[in-house]
């Protein structure tokens, strides 16, 4: 029997989610009234950068709605996107980029440790990287520290990974 057990604490999204997501948007947009003969549509880079393109700044918050409810309803944690300023494009229509953020920002990571530490339980947790890993000797501890997590808003969404 292993005498510590542990797991890591991320925030990455799940890609395959995000993918999926996005071909329901471009379904919805293709049947929409309100986006007939519009040039609205949504580029995904495949790994971190969507860019959302359309006629006018309504039909760009239309978009940036039905994208929402989209990843919403797949799981898609609507805290990974980081949305960035809405600019002219070719033609009289607009664009905006959106990020999806990925990793555990060390400020984010630093909050998880000390709230750890501020609770009392007997875990160690060390920052790796853009991830926490926490190791405890009683996996009641570790469940508790992922019951302090959840509770915490720390402003990033979290997953617990890597359990052992």
């Amino acid at each position: 029997m292993a005498s510590e057990f542990s797991f890591d604490i991320i925030s990455k999204p799940d890609i395959q989610e995000v993918k999926n997501a996005l071909q329901q948007v471009d379904k919805e947009i293709s049947t929409r009234f309100d986006f007939k003969d519009s040039v609205s549509e949504i580029s995904f880079d495949g790994t971190a950068k969507l860019t959302l393109h359309s006629d006018d700044e309504y039909k760009l918050a239309a978009l940036t709605d039905v994208m929402q409810s989209k990843m919403s309803k797949r799981g898609v944690d609507l805290k990974f996107f980081d949305y960035g300023k809405i600019e002219p494009a070719t033609k009289g229509t607009v664009r905006q980029e959106v990020t999806l953020s990925t990793g555990l920002p060390s400020d984010k990571a630093k909050q998880i440790v000390k709230l750890i530490k501020d609770k009392g339980i007997k875990a160690s947790a060390q920052i790796q990287d853009e991830q926490v890993r926490v190791v405890s000797k009683s996996k009641d501890e570790l469940q508790a520290v992922m019951n302090a997590v959840k509770a915490a808003d720390i402003g990033v969404p979290v997953q617990f990974t890597n359990y052992r």
